[in-house]
């Protein structure tokens, strides 16, 4: 099973505060032994919503909003996806994750990617030919 760990935004990381070489050393290690393991499939931190943008759709009509966004609680700082056997592993992996924000609290958040069959029988043998096709085409485009 893959899943998305969601690394939740804090107050630190909103003011675009890096981690020292200690942390990032810290980081490493553990990111390694993800690597290692066959965990780890992708993974990335993210700028400050103060470099972002959002579009809000309602009603067919589309607004676009400039960062900041106000409630850090509700904002993405970063992601891995990952293969597991199952969601208590990947609890047991991000257990394992390096405290790296300097006031020693923030958020994972777990969650399983849908997987061809969670879709049942509407996913049709046309679009599941649909769906390789596009991912085949993603990973040469990546090779490229």
């Amino acid at each position: 099973m893959k899943v998305l760990v969601i690394v939740q935004a804090t107050k630190e990381s909103e003011a675009g505060m890096m981690p020292d070489e200690k942390v990032i050393a810290e980081m490493g290690k553990f990111k390694e032994e993800l690597v290692k393991a066959g965990v780890m499939l992708a993974g990335e931190g993210l700028h400050p919503s103060s470099k972002g943008k959002r579009l809000h759709i309602s009603g067919g009509k589309k607004t676009l909003i400039d960062g900041p966004f106000a409630e850090t609680k509700e904002l993405v700082g970063g992601y891995w996806i990952w293969q597991v056997k199952s969601l208590d592993e990947a609890v047991e992996w991000a257990r394992r994750c390096a405290d790296y924000m300097p006031s020693g609290e923030w958020v994972l958040e777990i969650r399983p990617i849908f997987e061809a069959e969670d879709f049942g029988k509407e996913f049709t043998p046309e679009l599941r030919v649909q769906e390789q096709r596009l991912r085949a085409e993603i990973e040469r485009q990546r090779k490229s």
